[in-house]
């Protein structure tokens, strides 16, 4: 393979903000990777889970009451967020609401949907899955930001 060729695919990469790219040429045969990209979302979250188990740990009589009442009030603003029908996330990944980032998202909030549309894209160990409306109806509310991890049946839209 021609070095100005591997030269053009490294900046296609970079450009494309893509992780990692293979191409078979014949015999030939090169990957490239970008695996400065991966970790910081991956170190994230157990700071975030670290954060969350130190407090009750630490404090025995205060802690625990701030904690029943932390949990109260975000369910008590959720239920009014979830009126309609909500599609939740199949798997665990990362949300993207375009097939790129130069293209449009799929839905907006306000926007008609059929069902077997898709809403949104979640990449799982670099496979890109689409996640289709599971009912027809107005796209009410979208709950994740693009580009955020995701849990299995986390929801991700609200559907009226």
């Amino acid at each position: 393979m021609d070095i100005r060729k591997i030269k053009k695919l490294i900046e296609l990469v970079e450009a494309a903000d893509v992780a990692e790219i293979e191409i078979n040429e014949g015999e030939d045969s090169i990957r490239i990777s970008r695996i400065g990209s991966q970790p910081p979302p991956m170190m994230a979250m157990p700071q975030i889970m670290q954060a969350a188990a130190l407090p009750p740990a630490g404090a025995a009589a205060a802690v625990p009451a701030t904690a029943a009442e932390s949990p109260a009030a975000p369910a008590t603003e959720e239920e009014p967020e979830h009126n309609g029908h909500t599609v939740n996330s199949p798997m665990v990944g990362t949300f993207y609401r375009s097939a790129s980032p130069e293209s449009s998202a799929f839905v907006e909030v306000g926007q008609s949907v059929t069902e077997g549309d898709t809403l949104c894209i979640i990449e799982a160990m670099k496979i890109l899955n689409q996640i289709e409306a599971d009912t027809s109806g107005v796209v009410k509310k979208i709950l994740v930001e693009n580009g955020q991890p995701v849990e299995y049946n986390q929801p991700l839209f609200v559907i009226e």
